[in-house]
Parts: C-alpha cells; structure tokens; sequence
C-alpha cells in the first residue's frame, strides 16, 4: 500500500468532486473455480484499491458525502481461519492502513443503506461487473441486475474518472516498475524464440518472469504465430521457419499497476525482406503516433496520423492506392489496421474500461460506429499525467480481405489482386507505454527493442 495520506486525499479529491448524499464501494469476493475453497486468484476491484488500498476480499466502504464520514465493513477473521492462513491483522488494522476511522460487521451494511434509502438520500455506486456484486444491489437497493449499470451513478463514474486518469508521482513509479518487469518478460521471449518451440514453452517462461518479481499478469498472455488474430490466447502452435511470433503480455505489480507491451519477432531470427517491409511501415506508424503525445492533443488525432503513415507505407507496397486522406476518412485503411492506436493504462491494463469508454476514453461523447475508428478505446484531449500505450499494427485478416472483396468495399483505395498475395502474411505490431508529461511525453520503462536490427540481435541467443 501507499502511505495512508495518499488514499485520504483521494478519497477527500472525490467528496470534493461528487454531490451530496453516500458513495458505496463495492470490493470483489472470492471466486470460486470449482467449489467454494478452490478459487481463481484473488483480485481487488481497482477503484477500491484507488480510494483504499486494501487488497482482501469481502470488503465494502461507504463514505458519507455530506457528513465526511468513511466506514469499512467486513469479517473479522478467526483462530479457526487462522489455522489455514496465519495470523492476519484485524478489521481495524487494515481500516488504519488506509486512515479509516470506522468499522463495521457486513451485517450492520444492509441496516445502514437501509436507514440511508429511508432518510430519501442518493446512493452512489459504480457499474458492477461481478455477477455477486450485482445481487448485493439487489438485496441491499433493490437494483435489478439487468439495471445495475444504467443505474450507476454518472456523477461518480465521472469524479472517479476525473481523478484516476491523471497519475500521481507515486502512481507513475509504480507503473514504471510494471514496466521494467514487463521488458524483461519480453526480452526472455525474445531469446527463446526458435522453430520448434511451442506458443505454451515461451508463454510459461514469460509468466515466470513476472511472477519471480512479486506481481503477476496484467492480462492473458498473448503468444502467437496467428499475429493477426488480435487476441489470440490459445497458445496450441508450435514455432515454424519462416513464421514470425508476436507475444503481448505485461506485468502487473503487487500494488496491481500494471504494464502492457507487445513485440513482434522473427521465428528463424531474421525477417524476410517482405517482413521487414511491413514491420518498418508499422514501426513507422508507432513513431508517429508516439511523436504526435503531448499535452492537449485529442488522442483521436494521434490515432488517425497512424492511420494515415501505414496507408502510406500500403500504398507504396502497392496494397493501397487513391487519395490516402480519403481513404483514412472513409477507413478503408482499417482492412489492414481494424482496431485503436492505444488507450489508457493504470490500475486495469485498459484502465476503468469498467466504467464506460465512453467517459474514460470521450468525455460522455458517443463513439464512431465505423469500423475500425469504433474500437479505439481513447479519444480525448491528451493531459499531463495520463498513462497511455502506443500500439499501431498491420493485419492481414484472411476472412475480412475475403469479405470485403466480395462485397467490393472501396476498391478506388484498396487493390485487392495484391492483398491476395499477403493472406498468409499474418500481423504485427509493437507497443511501449507512455507518460504525457507538462510539455511532451516519455517513454516508461527500460528500453524494449523495436527496430528490425535490435529484434534480430536477441531472437533465440539463449541457450536451448
């Protein structure tokens, strides 16, 4: 945890930002996997990590908007509970760790809200995600769960998005750390690369690495031959000659920041001309984008000069062709790159994704429906202090190419006789994350290898 100086200003930032009436903090239970004592590991809902720092289950908090109180309910542990865990510290400890004054038993919560609701007061609560969190509001506010994220509260939504957008020195510390650990993992990919090896061996040694540094994933390994599946978890393929691998993975910390990079590597340790092509075009785009992050900039521009480098590197591949302003306009680019340029990155690699993008990533403005530009997670002005990836990739979709060829979706811009020939080319991309600073950016983290000639210089130097 951080000191607890930290989570009161925070949580005295929110009662500034929020209207009258309470705000309920849902904590995650534990979640069992195939009976009650064989649970999936443990993780904390993130804005209850935010506001509170406490990384057990079965925890809820309320604070009082009006009166400027905080209470914690929870169990307190028993000798019994103690003979499968050791002695943990009481409710009380915890509570102080995170300047809480108050504590309660669960059973007082029900007769608290219960009391609050009668008295006409608002209850503030966030969208839920867990399938318990959800009966709770049934049982407590009488939420039905199919209502129980149009019933959030959007003033909450938007004062927690307000804060945990702009990271705090400490924040940032934590982040870069999730990053460091997060190079390591992909430079043990890098020399473990090799034909014959198999998605799962090098998926394994990458987790390791993070598990060895005291954290865990961020996210589900990606380790894949099939670069253009975008998230391709399955990890069953063994490495061939000639193929390339591309593994997105990061760190998280114990404080549960987390990291998120990608590389894209040659499986024999050399990329053939015509991978080399394409990757220096994404490698391109990913400059650009990186150049563009600066204070003030609507991350939708960012996206689109990415948009426009790799149809320009297309266009002169002959996969591409027309006017290349029009083309990004209509997006007859996203054949090739159907996803966003990055997004925000904290306490959830895709940080508050559970809040809505359409506050985290556009200030309550709606999304594009277009394909492509519709998945782009981040398009706001740009502020000091935001975290965000940067992660333009090309793709060679198989199904897509044959459907847009079918349906003879913007031929004036794209030449599908070439495409044809690159079906079997797979994808790419890279990805660093970075911190938007008072006056530009900066790369976190220790450097990760990106260019054609510092990828082929580790590929599979470790020893089988």
């Amino acid at each position: 945890m951080f000191d607890r100086d930290v989570y009161r200003a925070r949580r005295e930032g929110l009662r500034r930002g929020l209207g009258p009436g309470i705000a309920l903090f849902l904590g995650n239970d534990e979640s069992p996997m195939n009976y009650a004592d064989n649970t999936y590991r443990f993780r904390q809902d993130s804005s209850f990590l935010y506001y509170f720092g406490l990384d057990t289950a079965g925890l809820v908090a309320i604070i009082d908007l009006d009166e400027g109180t905080e209470t914690l309910y929870g169990p307190e542990l028993t000798v019994e509970d103690f003979v499968w865990t050791g002695p943990l510290p009481s409710l009380g400890d915890r509570a102080a760790l995170a300047g809480v004054e108050r504590v309660m038993a669960p059973a007082r919560l029900e007769e608290d809200l219960g009391r609050i609701r009668q008295a006409g007061r608002a209850v503030h609560f966030l969208p839920p995600y867990r399938p318990e969190n959800k009966l709770k509001l049934l049982a407590w506010l009488g939420v039905p769960p199919d209502r129980a994220s149009a019933e959030a509260s959007v003033p909450f939504i938007r004062a927690v998005v307000e804060q945990r957008s702009v990271k705090s020195p400490e924040e940032i510390a934590e982040i870069e750390k999730a990053v460091d650990i997060s190079v390591d993992m992909h430079l043990a990919a890098l020399r473990l690369v090799r034909p014959g090896f198999t998605e799962a061996r090098i998926a394994a040694a990458v987790h390791q690495v993070a598990l060895a540094a005291g954290g865990d994933l961020s996210f589900p390994i990606i380790a894949t031959v099939h670069g253009e599946v975008l998230h391709q978890h399955a990890q069953t393929e063994t490495l061939t000659s000639g193929g390339m691998f591309l593994l997105d993975a990061g760190a998280e910390t114990a404080l549960h920041y987390a990291g998120d990079l990608s590389t894209t590597m040659p499986v024999d340790g050399r990329f053939t001309d015509r991978q080399k092509d394409v990757y220096r075009i994404a490698l391109a785009a990913h400059e650009t984008a990186k150049s563009a992050l600066k204070p003030g900039a609507p991350h939708l521009d960012v996206h689109l000069a990415a948009c426009r480098m790799i149809a320009e590197g297309l266009k002169g591949l002959g996969l591409m062709k027309g006017d290349l302003d029009e083309a990004v306009r209509r997006g007859a680019h996203a054949l090739f790159f159907p996803c966003g340029e990055g997004h925000m990155m904290g306490l959830d690699v895709h940080d508050m994704e559970d809040l809505g993008e359409v506050y985290v990533g556009y200030e309550g403005r709606p999304k594009s429906t277009q394909f492509g530009l519709k998945s782009l997670r981040l398009a706001r002005p740009l502020r000091p202090g935001f975290v965000v990836t940067v992660e333009p990739g090309i793709y060679f979709i198989p199904q897509l190419i044959d459907q847009w060829r079918a349906e003879n979706r913007f031929p004036e811009h794209i030449d599908y006789d070439r495409v044809e020939a690159y079906k079997d080319f797979g994808g790419l991309r890279n990805e660093e994350d970075v911190l938007i600073t008072g006056n530009g950016h900066r790369v976190l983290g220790r450097k990760k290898p990106l260019t054609v000639e510092e990828i082929e210089a580790l590929v599979g130097k470790a020893d089988a």
